[in-house]
């Protein structure tokens, strides 16, 4: 079987966030398509989006896996699921948020799967921590390396390692 690399963002600002984002990536590495190969430190961030929530736990982590993009998108939704994510209402507090971040150098924009994810190049609580594993992969759109995409952005303020 053919094996892909792909990044995921973790984050969790509901309950024990610490211990959410461990458990997502233990219920990840669970998977017999999967396998976690980096992991970023923990990383305490302001919330984007709907500010008035409490600050997230984040990290990001590199796998290898065997799974397209869409099953892999299938398996982030159970396992956040598992973990009590609530999808009613869009940037609401959450136990658990799993984001496809990279996969290989693939570009897929259909409504549900929108990789690289679209706003990533933007948020330093995503690029902080792919940085820590990933410094040198490629954003696919933007053409440019993840450490350069970091240097750009402004809003490295709000993000401390836990």
């Amino acid at each position: 079987m053919v094996s892909h690399i792909s990044y995921l963002g973790i984050g969790s600002n509901i309950g024990k966030r610490r211990e959410n984002c461990l458990e997502a990536i233990s219920l990840l590495e669970e998977s017999p398509f999967i396998s976690v190969t980096k992991r970023s430190s923990l990383y305490e961030t302001e919330p984007v989006g709907y500010e008035d929530q409490p600050p997230f736990i984040n990290c990001v982590i590199e796998i290898e896996t065997t799974i397209d993009p869409r099953r892999l998108l299938r398996v982030c939704q159970e396992i956040e699921d598992i973990l009590g994510r609530e999808r009613d209402i869009r940037w609401r507090p959450r136990t658990i948020d799993i984001d496809i971040l990279l996969y290989n150098n693939l570009i897929i924009n259909e409504q549900d799967l929108r990789i690289p994810h679209p706003h990533m190049h933007e948020r330093g609580f995503v690029l902080i921590p792919l940085s820590e594993i990933a410094s040198d992969a490629i954003h696919p759109v933007k053409k440019k390396k993840i450490k350069d995409l970091l240097r750009a952005i402004k809003d490295r303020h709000s993000v401390v390692k836990a």
